[in-house]
């Protein structure tokens, strides 16, 4: 047992330097004679043996933030996940989540790897994880990250952090930012599978396809219809499916192609990220 008197001064450091509860500080602090370096590796190795602990648990609640850089030419999402919705609403969570956003838009991490191994206020990522899951009792982590580059990168969060998507546009012009805003707000209701049908995968396409003339056969159309009909459908899958194609959910008059040319000629989206907890 500790022989050096732990003052509530030195409490009260630690737990500005860690974040530990009051109690775990003090407990600490007792346990390596008041050396603080000790200490906080005292409370790292518990934030350790509760993370290990708690490795067959599901993580299916937490936040998705999206963020971009000053200039605006980075974006990036990521899904931070805990056990439950009560500590996915706690505020110090999700401004946790806020920090490791803002320090891998600021470094652009090509994996969650690397961004694990980035530094907040001196301490890995990785490790700053560990020692919240510590305090907090639960096993958290990054399960997604996503970066998107482009002239002028919108972010929009939806739904109490509960989805996130980044729009890339060709061009940052007069009334880019709103049309950003509209056109990510179209793709969190929306969900389009690519930005048109040339980022369509092969094999969903000969799946539609395949599907189409099954039912194109089912009603009875002559076989020398059949790829034609399927071709047309084909079409409204792509209509219904990419972005470019689909209806503007503000003015179902225009495609979103359309929309974005209205607003400046010749702007587009040049790429798009959407991320949903838990999906």
């Amino acid at each position: 047992m500790s022989t050096v008197q732990i003052s509530a001064a030195d409490v009260n450091k630690l737990r500005q330097q860690t974040g530990a509860g009051m109690m775990d500080c003090k407990k600490a602090l007792t346990e390596t004679n008041g050396d603080f370096e000790a200490a906080i590796d005292f409370l790292r190795k518990k934030g350790a043996k509760v993370a290990a602990s708690r490795q067959d648990r599901e993580s299916n609640e937490g936040v998705v933030i999206a963020r971009t850089s000053a200039d605006f030419k980075t974006g990036v999402i990521i899904e931070l996940n805990c056990e439950t919705d009560f500590v996915a609403k706690n505020a110090e969570f999700v401004a946790f989540a806020g920090e490791i956003a803002d320090k891998a838009v600021e470094a652009k991490p090509a994996s969650i790897e690397e961004l694990y191994a980035l530094e907040l206020g001196g301490v890995k990522i990785g490790d700053a994880i560990i020692e919240k899951t510590g305090k907090i009792g639960e096993k958290i982590g990054v399960s997604k990250y996503e970066v998107v580059n482009g002239e002028k990168v919108v972010a929009y969060i939806h739904g109490n952090y509960r989805l996130g998507v980044l729009v890339a546009l060709s061009a940052d012009g007069a009334g880019a930012e709103d049309a950003g805003k509209d056109v990510a707000m179209q793709i969190a209701a929306m969900n389009p599978i690519a930005l048109d049908k040339d980022g369509v995968d092969a094999s969903v396409i000969e799946r539609e396809l395949e599907i189409a003339k099954e039912q194109i056969r089912a009603e009875g159309k002559p076989e020398a219809m059949v790829e034609k009909i399927a071709a047309g459908k084909l079409n409204k899958f792509y209509k219904d499916s990419t972005l470019l194609n689909q209806e503007f959910v503000k003015d179902s008059s225009k495609s979103i192609s359309q929309f974005l040319d209205s607003v400046e000629k010749g702007l587009t989206v040049t790429a798009f990220k959407r991320v949903a907890l838990g999906a």
